[in-house]
């Protein structure tokens, strides 16, 4: 898991215990464990990696194009 540089501020045992209890409630059926920010970005969750709209757009403009390629 790729986890950001922890420093003196954020390396507390404290925080760290309740991110791991937190983990554990997680894996209870039903239950939804809630993260905040900084806990979430010290698990390495939501990296943002998703196709922009118009990458999106432009490959699906490209896949109709050769699907109609190869109807002719």
């Amino acid at each position: 898991m790729n986890r950001p540089p922890i420093d003196a501020e954020t390396d507390n045992p404290d925080i760290t215990e309740i991110i791991q209890e937190k983990l554990l409630d997680a894996e209870m059926p039903g239950f939804q464990a809630e993260f905040d920010p900084f806990q979430a970005e010290r698990l390495g969750a939501f990296k943002e990696d998703a196709l922009s709209e118009k990458d999106a757009l432009d490959s699906t403009i490209d896949h109709t194009a050769e699907v109609e390629d190869e109807r002719d």
